[in-house]
């Protein structure tokens, strides 16, 4: 029980660092004052989890009861907002190629983490034999975050729009939900994380979209 709440709490830090970084270089890079970058960093790092508490009726969301996923994202936000304020050079020139690497870097591992925390603290919460509502909430808690950050820095939502975004969460939660049943649950949690960032990590490596509906969109 123990191991099982160290690789959690291990896997959600890791997530709740992640999209952090990702909300608070989003703000920085909309030129928002440093309570804009906080707020950015902070709703992106825990803004999925408090929908996935909300739709299962754990009411105040975790976040609320337990603020220590907060306070990491909040001092994530500080280091990033320090060392660029401290070095505006990281947004200029080859740096923005760079940026956009670790963004994505970012991106993925933060979307592959939440994808399988949801998942797990849904089934936690005894909803363990509903598996469309343990994937879905895996899919909500990894992308729901993201979506947040993006109505509020106000641009439309990365997962409406590029690189197989919402799909990879979708394909991590399934492969999460369907080895719960044939192995180890950490070994299952892992798998699902890793399968989250490596499509999505294939994805902007080779160009990967859904077709629009409009061919010179693609």
């Amino acid at each position: 029980m123990n191991a099982e709440f160290s690789l959690f709490f291990f896997i959600e830090a890791i997530g709740t660092i992640a999209f952090a970084s990702s909300g608070a270089m989003v703000a920085i890079k909309k030129q928002l004052d440093l309570l804009g970058v906080i707020v950015l960093g902070v709703t992106t790092a825990v803004g999925g989890g408090m929908l996935r508490d909300i739709i299962i009726g754990n009411v105040p969301p975790a976040l609320f009861q337990n603020p220590v996923y907060v306070l990491l994202a909040f001092f994530t936000v500080m280091i990033l907002f320090i060392i660029v304020r401290l070095n505006q050079r990281i947004l200029a020139g080859r740096s923005i190629e760079t940026y956009e690497k670790v963004m994505n870097i970012f991106d993925a591992v933060g979307l592959g983490a939440f994808t399988v925390v949801g998942i797990d603290t849904a089934i936690l919460s005894g909803y363990g034999k509903y598996h469309f509502l343990i994937i879905f909430l895996g899919v909500i808690t990894g992308v729901g975050g993201g979506i947040l950050r993006d109505i509020m820095a106000g641009q439309t939502p990365y997962v409406l729009r590029k690189h197989i975004y919402a799909c990879a969460s979708i394909a991590g939660a399934i492969l999460y939900a369907g080895l719960l049943e044939h192995i180890n649950g950490n070994a299952a949690m892992l798998a699902g994380a890793c399968s989250v960032i490596l499509i999505r990590l294939l994805a902007t490596r080779f160009c990967w979209n859904l077709p629009t509906a409009t061919k010179n969109n693609e």
